[in-house]
């Protein structure tokens, strides 16, 4: 049973250097805030900070310079705003996403839709370690997904229609930024190992000859941002929404009963059988698919 430890104590407000005063952190799943939200926000800052808004890196707000015997009535505001207290220590905390398919042309996944899922589910639950979400629409990776402790990716299979003759026009070699297409003999010819599956070629046909097929997502976990980057390993491809969450619950699950506190999850991957748990969790997800890095098999 867990006990109101007092709103200082909350992950959303951060002790700034003077002591007498806090930064809060406010909870805003994939960054997205109304305008009425947005008026409430300033309208608090100037009431109980010093008139100003930080905006973070993980796609939130931040009023800083909050006396210690406002907190609770800040707090409360905020909750009626519409915008609470969000988190910062050693749980899940603020899940960013890119603009997905409401807005980016590049995008192969609903991301802010699947950031507002998974924050309904975990956001703020205490952990051992500190985690970080990101979910980024294709392969361009704008969130840094990789460098989160559990990181999302959409992506897609290109296959070029068989009852429609390619004309060799060269668009999608044109566009394709990996150079895994070519043209041979007056057609297109794709290179599974350089292809990363980012779906740029479906949208540069202009005959609509390449369609996109098996959009999925991929789950990294473990990568970290900092002093010291790391990439996060590869777990699975999954094939909706539901099995996204599914996993990021399992991960959780994993990490919240295995990890040691006082290090990063990057630094204890090994320890905990990441190998191991990667094998369960395939069995357990129908159509769930291990990833093969073809550019490693290759040299490339």
């Amino acid at each position: 049973m867990q006990h109101d430890i007092g709103i200082h104590m909350k992950g959303g407000v951060i002790t700034e250097r003077d002591a007498d005063y806090s930064t809060v952190r406010i909870r805003a799943p994939a960054g997205i805030f109304t305008t009425d939200q947005l008026r409430g926000i300033a309208t608090l800052a100037k009431r109980y900070g010093n008139g100003e808004v930080h905006s973070t890196t993980r796609q939130t707000l931040e009023i800083p310079h909050i006396k210690r015997d406002s907190l609770k009535k800040l707090g409360k505001a905020l909750e009626k705003n519409g915008t609470p207290i969000g988190s910062e220590k050693d749980e899940i905390v603020n899940v960013i996403a890119c603009p997905g398919t409401e807005r980016c042309k590049f995008a192969n996944i609903n991301t802010i839709h699947l950031a507002r899922l998974i924050d309904t589910n975990l956001f703020g639950k205490e952990m051992p370690v500190k985690m970080r979400i990101a979910i980024s629409g294709c392969p361009n990776a704008c969130m840094s997904p990789m460098l989160n402790e559990i990181g999302v990716i959409g992506r897609v299979n290109p296959v070029r229609i068989k009852d429609r003759l390619c004309t060799g026009c060269g668009n999608c070699v044109h566009y394709c930024k990996e150079n895994a297409i070519q043209i041979k003999n007056g057609i297109s010819v794709l290179d599974e190992v350089r292809c990363v599956q980012c779906g740029v070629c479906v949208q540069s046909c202009s005959f609509d000859l390449i369609k996109a097929e098996d959009r999925h997502y991929l789950i990294t976990v473990g990568g970290r941002r900092g002093r010291h980057p790391k990439i996060g390993r590869n777990l699975l491809t999954v094939e909706s929404e539901d099995q996204v969450l599914f996993v990021i619950e399992k991960i959780v699950d994993w990490v919240y009963r295995r990890a040691w506190s006082g290090r990063l999850l990057s630094e204890q991957l090994d320890d905990l059988h990441f190998d191991k748990f990667q094998e369960d969790i395939l069995k357990k997800v129908p159509g769930a698919k291990p990833v093969i890095d073809e550019r490693d098999k290759a040299g490339v």
